[in-house]
């Protein structure tokens, strides 16, 4: 399932405080990077931030999943990605933080 047009220009409209965001199709999917440094994607309508060995921990300790799909063989969980806390939707500062 694609993102709704809706959805992206949401997003889109949260991270205007961040900048200059360069933004574009990605997989099925839609992207979201920082000068050549991509941060975040929606698959779906999800919102995923790249995480790393740092920040995953938070992130999976307050529930949140990693971006997956499923294949022949079984369901690929992809640990760069991660969903979104829906808190941060209403927080727009924490959410660009």
């Amino acid at each position: 399932m694609s993102a709704s047009p809706e959805f992206i220009d949401y997003v889109k409209e949260l991270f205007i405080p961040l900048g200059n965001i360069t933004d574009g199709k990605f997989f099925g999917g839609f992207a979201f990077k920082s000068g050549s440094k991509q941060f975040a994607m929606i698959m779906g309508n999800t919102l995923y931030f790249c995480v790393n060995n740092q920040t995953r921990p938070k992130y999976e300790s307050i529930g949140m999943e990693p971006f997956s799909y499923s294949t022949k063989k079984g369901v690929v969980k992809v640990k760069k990605y991660f969903s979104t806390p829906e808190h941060l939707f209403e927080d727009q500062e924490e959410l660009v933080e």
